[in-house]
């Protein structure tokens, strides 16, 4: 089948190529000057369709592909210059025609503007939506994926120029501002008028040009007219079809805008795994909050006491029923201020079956483990997070904002688990069973706050102050029903349990955590333009946290009473006080084509920690440099390099001395006598992007070293371990080498082709301490793990406005890790096609075959879904017939390491089966 598409795909290709006649020249002012970016198109008089636009290159060069024998109305537009018109006639032979434009004004650049698929104005690209639509798009994701330049991963976040996108905004204003995936899955495709794309964003315009904002990337959309002042939007009901079970989905999105204030309403209950939203999703929801620390040399991040609740990236699991709601507001009670915020809540409840194969090999000591763990998770989870933010903005010398973001859940997880693991040393093998039945409970809540100020004295002084406040209280509740307690009795080590009855029929062990942090960033700039090229930035800031940490273990014995672990191995009640106090100086300063922006922070560090009756102070001072220069070898072609030294601290976590107990077979113990660590980083970034063929070209090499790393004392006792934490010696440093390329161009109008790859290589050491020593002792060895990860990705889709269109990918990875390598081909095919002007097919089929080079595994899957939708012009009810997994697929597959002892592992995870739903839907 995949070679018939290839074929076909290739036939309509080439018959395409053989039609085309190419109208190509150059475009000067009236001295013989080229022009670059200056927009040329052609209209076909008998159609009245654009059959060809181009953008000029640096050259001033354009080409456009046009049919034969037809005659074309050529417009012609550039800034500053009169618009320039014309009417060519094709044949069968290729034109060269040369265009003169004159200065002047440009009474129709508007028009001009409007028409094009793609034009530029200063760091803004703007997509014409329809001209890049087929018919068959739904949502903002299906339009964002035909732009060149423009790539949508799975999880909906978006990249631009290889870069990132960080907000999306309709009309100007936020859209669910710190998270772009419900933005790409629920803005409606009919909607969208213009995609703006927003390079070198900064939402101050008194820092503009002051800070280097080259990585910095924003969506702004605008829609139709006729979707502004009016409600519009879409209900979707469906239910499922051939299904002795209930499946359903309903899913409203409600939209207003008007320049005053706009409305977003979003809804989805299902239980066929549509996602809104993942817990990943919701833990990496930042709700558009800065890292205003970024440059200032220190590192001290708020670890999360999640348990480790497994998050879905994708409909990963046997059963999934999702109850989601979001809403989002913006309103402008003057011109100066705007008030904005959003809600978001969402339930949902998870049946996971999984089942993992890990081997742990210990050269040192020679021996292996290799474990066979099947489980069963029933997840119960709730969240909701709260944004307001206001910003006002009185004149263009001040800008002030104030954002206050609330995030908080209940999570539930019950697993039933069976482990089989055998250790082999020097050919005896010794075996281990054991069942679990486990809890997992957490209400996690965090308030963020953000409190911003900048003002622009005059032409040569700005001043900026910021400053941010977390509060975040966790509460982590785990309990193991085991056949097995590993830790009452650990070769060469006493009992990590004193007090432990070890005489109950079941081990019935509970951990109660509580960790409470608050923490302020503040900072002060200065910047002072010292020629209108160069400026000088100071700055003063202060990192200020306040950490409590309590645990209690415990058992519940055979008659329910409860056995109190006091020991102080067992219990924590820590407290632990960072703070940060720097100065900063950096020059800013262009020269040519080149901008450089050397500088340096100077720290004072104090900290403290208070457990087990004594405190544990320190303080020191520290010199950390940092560089960044850019070269613009062309309007859109850069290459950019950045060095950053910065002292790395671990918080209250790592430092808390009594044993935390998160899984069945893991104890951690922390070390109050942890120090920072240092890393040095070196960037470089190649950028091009050439509107004239639209090629875009990424690439990034990434070199990161880092010594005196906190790193993990680990005791492997078969599949159980007991770990702390030390500073590695500083003769072992962890280093990461990482790159990654991508090459895309749109060519022909309908063709979209792009190869990428990336390349990971780590080196990390941990301490591995042998099975017969003591856990305290010096009979410790380093044990050194690589890794090298490789990923090719190819892809190739078509554009077609009558006829269907086909997308081509391939993604090949392979995963080198200690013990083992493993190979991943992913071929996938998506067919796309609006007919007899009502009817939508669309398909997606994907293959995947899983491998190991030792050759114990070998195994493949594939998924096929496919919707037809049937919808008359001009009405406003849709009906819809779409299946997923099609193929009735039971499980999937991957694999992954972890430096931690070398494992490298194998997961089967059971997915849901096939589903065929009838929807209905109304647009308004």
């Amino acid at each position: 089948m995949k070679n018939i598409y290839f074929v076909v795909m290739l036939l309509v290709t080439t018959i395409t190529f053989a039609q085309d006649v190419k109208f190509e020249g150059v475009i000067k002012d009236t001295t013989g000057v080229a022009l670059e970016m200056a927009n040329i198109m052609a209209v076909n008089q008998a159609t009245k369709a654009m059959d060809g636009y181009s953008i000029t290159n640096e050259k001033g060069r354009f080409q456009i592909s046009l049919h034969p024998n037809a005659v074309y109305d050529i417009k012609v537009s550039y800034v500053g210059f009169q618009p320039y018109e014309t009417t060519i006639k094709t044949g069968t032979e290729n034109i060269v025609r040369n265009i003169v434009l004159k200065e002047g004004t440009m009474l129709k650049e508007i028009e001009i503007v409007k028409e094009m698929p793609v034009s530029i104005s200063g760091d803004t690209i703007i997509y014409n939506s329809d001209s890049f639509r087929n018919g068959t798009e739904r949502k903002l994701e299906d339009v964002l994926k035909k732009l060149p330049g423009v790539e949508v991963n799975k999880d909906g976040e978006i990249q631009v120029e290889g870069k990132k996108v960080q907000k999306i905004m309709v009309e100007g204003k936020d859209f669910f501002d710190g998270d772009t995936k419900i933005a790409t899955k629920n803005i409606p495709a009919d909607a969208l008028d213009k995609i703006q794309v927003l390079r070198n964003y900064n939402e101050v315009s008194n820092l503009k040009g002051l800070e280097n904002n080259e990585e910095n990337v924003a969506l702004n959309i605008k829609l139709k007219e006729g979707k502004k002042n009016f409600w519009f939007g879409d209900m979707t009901a469906g239910i499922g079809v051939g299904h002795e079970e209930d499946r359903h989905i309903i899913n409203p999105k409600l939209f207003y805008y008007n320049p005053k204030y706009s409305v977003n309403v979003i809804g989805n209950f299902n239980n066929i795994g549509e996602l809104p939203l993942t817990m990943q999703d919701y833990f990496k929801f930042t709700g558009g909050f800065k890292n205003m620390m970024r440059r200032g040399g220190t590192s001290f991040n708020v670890a999360s006491n999640d348990l480790g609740i497994m998050g879905l990236r994708n409909n990963q699991a046997k059963e999934i029923d999702t109850k989601f709601g979001a809403a989002n507001f913006s309103y402008n009670p003057s011109k100066a201020w705007t008030i904005s915020g959003f809600g978001v809540l969402m339930g949902s409840k998870t049946d996971l079956l999984t089942n993992v194969k890990s081997t742990r090999i210990n050269e040192s000591l020679n021996t292996t483990t290799f474990n066979d763990e099947t489980s069963s998770t029933k997840q119960d989870s709730e969240l909701g997070f709260l944004k307001l933010s206001s910003s006002y903005v009185p004149s263009e010398k001040v800008h002030f904002d104030y954002d206050a973001l609330v995030k908080s859940s209940k999570q539930d997880e019950n697993t039933s688990l069976i482990s089989n693991s055998v250790t082999t040393l020097n050919g005896i093998s010794v075996p281990q069973y054991n069942d679990v039945y486990s809890q997992k409970k957490q209400n996690p809540f965090s308030f963020n706050q953000n409190l911003n100020y900048y003002y622009t004295l005059n032409d040569k002084q700005v001043f900026a102050f910021e400053m941010q406040h977390l509060y975040q209280d966790e509460d982590p509740f785990y309990n193991a029903n085991l056949a097995f307690l590993p830790f009452v009795d650990v070769p060469g080590q006493p009992s990590l349990l004193p007090g432990y009855d070890t005489d109950e029929n079941r081990n019935d062990i509970t951990q109660n955590r509580f960790v409470k942090t608050n923490k302020v960033d503040a900072k002060l700039d200065y910047y002072y333009m010292v020629t209108p090229k160069s400026n000088i930035n100071f700055t003063f800031g202060n990192t200020y946290s306040y950490q409590n940490f309590n645990s209690h273990i415990f058992q519940i014995l055979d008659s329910g009473s409860q056995n109190d672990l006091n020991d102080q191995t067992n219990n924590n009640d820590v407290n632990y006080a960072f703070n940060d106090v720097f100065a900063a100086l950096h020059y800013k300063f262009m020269t040519g084509k080149f901008t450089f922006n050397p500088g340096f922070s100077v720290h004072y560090y104090q900290t403290n920690d208070e457990q087990l009756g004594t405190s544990n102070k320190n303080s020191f001072g520290r010199f950390l440099p940092d560089f960044y220069a850019l070269w613009q070898l062309k309007k859109s072609e850069t290459l950019t390099y950045n060095y950053t030294m910065a002292n790395n601290f671990t918080d209250i976590n790592k430092l808390a001395e009594g044993y935390v107990f998160s899984n069945y077979n893991s104890f951690f113990k922390g070390n109050r006598m942890l120090e920072n660590s240092l890393s040095q980083v070196h960037s470089l970034r190649y950028f091009k992007y050439n509107m004239f063929n639209f090629e875009n070209i990424f690439a990034n090499l990434t070199y990161t070293k880092q010594i005196d790393a906190i790193k993990s004392k680990v005791l492997f006792v078969g599949n159980n371990q007991v770990s702390s934490s030390v500073n590695m010696n500083s003769n072992f440093a962890d280093e990461t080498i990482s790159g990654s390329g991508t090459y895309g161009r749109s060519f022909l109008r309908y063709y979209k082709a792009s190869f990428g790859a990336s390349l990971n290589w780590s080196k990390f050491n941990n301490i591995s301490v042998g099975d017969d020593s003591d856990f305290e002792d010096n009979l410790n060895e380093v044990q050194t793990t690589e890794s090298f990860t490789q990923n090719y990705n190819l892809k190739f889709s078509t554009n077609f406005k009558k006829i269907p269109n086909i997308e081509f990918a391939y993604n090949y990875t392979v995963n080198d890790f200690s013990n083992d390598i493993f190979y991943v081909d992913s071929p996938s095919v998506t067919l796309e096609y609006y007919f007899l002007d009502a009817f939508s097919f669309t398909s997606e089929y994907s293959f995947y075959h899983n491998r190991n080079k030792k050759g114990t595994s070998d195994t493949e899957y594939d998924f096929l879904s496919a919707a037809l939708m049937y919808q008359k012009k001009g009405s406003k009810w849709e009906w819809k017939l779409s299946g997923t997994n099609l193929l009735d697929t039971k499980s999937i597959n991957e694999s992954s390491f972890k430096q931690l002892g070398g494992i490298s592992s194998f997961s089967t995870y059971v997915v849901q089966p096939r589903y065929l739903i009838l929807s209905l839907k109304y647009a308004l």
